[in-house]
């Protein structure tokens, strides 16, 4: 997966060497050889991750980070950059008002030895982590494919909650997510006690153990892990972690769960396959419990920001097919869906039966008592559609009052005797409007047609018949009117 990468490195030959090793994999390379340069390619352009040295000459690199991964304030504060006369270094004041932005390219910082407090005080600054020259090239590949991924996701994430607010939409977040559900998978009891030992002061989740072979079959709904950790102990057979992640990431209860691996000692190649299997990080070597801390809850806002992106895209197509006064289906679901009945019905020889309802006199409820008197309406003959009729029919609102009935695996008379009965529900009890000391009367009209018999078909087109069919209910709907409302009619067969 492709992506643009800008380089932030003073030496030149850093700079050549991780060009070549990235062009090599596809990736669009920009450079940079200060933070000045730098933060004047980041105004033009963005790309998706930033390599970035922790040596620079003119800027500390972790307030060049902090800049990078948070959002500048309005125009007007002090905050940003100085490049005045005098100036050898950048002062970027990150701690004043900037707002941490995960739409922003994640940052990697590039530095000559393994330092655990640069690690601590990177991961505090928003870097995703620290590696370490000379840079192995396994691993370097397999976290920027890693991060790709979680950009993608980020970017996806950051565009539906503009859109939602631009239109309104965006609802408040909970003031206190709830408490992370962690899981600590190993292969021994005793394993995870170097890691877990002081990662309680830091309240990161509610932590549990388990056997990493038998915790699947465990697994019961309700009980999904934020996270699930791997402890890989020095000799145990690689091959078996990562069978682990595989059945995580394939298991029904655990594939939406961030998945971290830590490993006792170093191995690129295992990391890397772990990564590419779908772990968000890896661990190797001994942490302290304050930068495990930071690496857990960092999983587990990625976790919760994917589970966001999943409801929004399922809330997104339930408002697409659902309409929003009555909760019903709309016409972009409804006619589909009759679609399906109807071939699945000609390959079944099951006949089905199509309604068209439409309330009678609606126009004079809106006139007399108001609109907000019409919808309540419309809701009320909703609901009381959608109670009456069995979970295998649909009822769908197609237009301002008609609402379309769609019923498998019925005959004629069963036909006749569902919209009898729909007929009499909303005209026995008035409806209450607001505003009315009395309730109102409400008929219906419905107009009936049957589904085509398999032999009656004649190599006709579906659209055809589920237009013929929509044809016939319209015209029965047409002669309820006509017999004076209130009434249900029957049409022949489409032809």
């Amino acid at each position: 997966m492709p992506g643009k990468i800008l380089i932030v490195d003073d030496i030149p030959t850093n700079r050549i060497i991780l060009r070549v090793r990235l062009s090599a994999a596809f990736y669009d390379v920009m450079q940079a050889s200060s933070a000045v340069e730098a933060l004047d390619l980041l105004e033009r352009q963005t790309p998706d991750l930033v390599l970035l040295s922790a040596g620079l000459p003119d800027c500390d690199c972790l307030d060049l980070c902090r800049r990078i991964r948070k959002r500048t304030p309005p125009v007007g504060t002090d905050n940003g950059h100085e490049t005045g006369a005098g100036m050898d270094r950048i002062t970027l004041f990150p701690d004043a008002g900037l707002v941490e932005d995960t739409a922003c390219p994640a940052v990697l910082i590039l530095a000559p030895d393994n330092n655990a407090a640069l690690r601590l005080a990177a991961l505090d600054a928003g870097a995703e982590d620290v590696l370490t020259h000379p840079l192995d090239d396994v691993m370097l590949q397999a976290r920027l494919r890693s991060l790709m991924r979680v950009g993608e996701a980020a970017q996806e994430t950051h565009m539906r909650d503009t859109t939602s607010r631009a239109l309104g939409f965006a609802e408040a977040q909970a003031p206190f997510p709830p408490l992370a559900r962690i899981c600590i998978l190993t292969g021994e009891s005793t394993a995870a006690q170097p890691w877990l030992a002081g990662l309680d002061r830091f309240r990161v989740g509610q932590i549990t153990c388990h056997d990493s072979q038998g915790f699947l079959r465990e697994m019961t709904q309700g009980a999904m892990p934020d996270l699930c950790v791997i402890v890989v102990e020095t000799g145990n057979q690689p091959a078996a972690a990562l069978r682990v992640v595989s059945g995580l990431r394939t298991h029904p209860e655990t594939r939406h769960a961030a998945i971290m691996v830590l490993l006792d000692l170093p191995d690129s190649q295992l990391a890397a396959d772990a990564l590419d299997l779908g772990a968000g990080d890896v661990v190797c070597g001994s942490v302290s419990p304050a930068e495990l801390s930071m690496r857990m809850d960092r999983q587990i806002r990625r976790k919760r920001m994917a589970d966001q992106l999943r409801s929004t895209l399922r809330d997104g197509l339930r408002a697409a097919v659902t309409d929003p006064l009555t909760g019903l289906y709309n016409r972009r679901y409804a006619l589909p869906h009759l679609a399906r009945l109807a071939e699945h019905a000609t390959q079944s020889g099951r006949r089905f039966a199509v309604m068209l309802a439409d309330l009678d006199h609606f126009k004079s409820v809106n006139d007399r008592f108001g609109h907000a008197a019409g919808d309540a309406v419309l809701i009320e003959v909703a609901q009381r559609l959608r109670g009456n009729l069995r979970a295998v029919d649909m009822v769908a609102r197609i237009g301002g009052e008609e609402f379309l009935i769609v019923l498998p695996d019925t005959d004629r008379t069963e036909a006749r005797i569902a919209a009898r009965r729909l007929c009499r529900i909303v005209a026995q009890d008035g409806f209450h409007l607001p505003g009315q000391d009395g309730p109102v009367g409400v008929t219906l009209s419905i107009g009936v047609a049957m589904g085509l018999a398999p032999d009656d078909c004649d190599d006709q087109p579906l659209s055809d018949r589920v237009q013929g069919l929509l044809h016939e209910a319209d015209q029965a709907l047409y002669q309820a009117k006509a017999c004076g409302r209130n009434q249900v009619t029957i049409r022949k067969p489409a032809a």
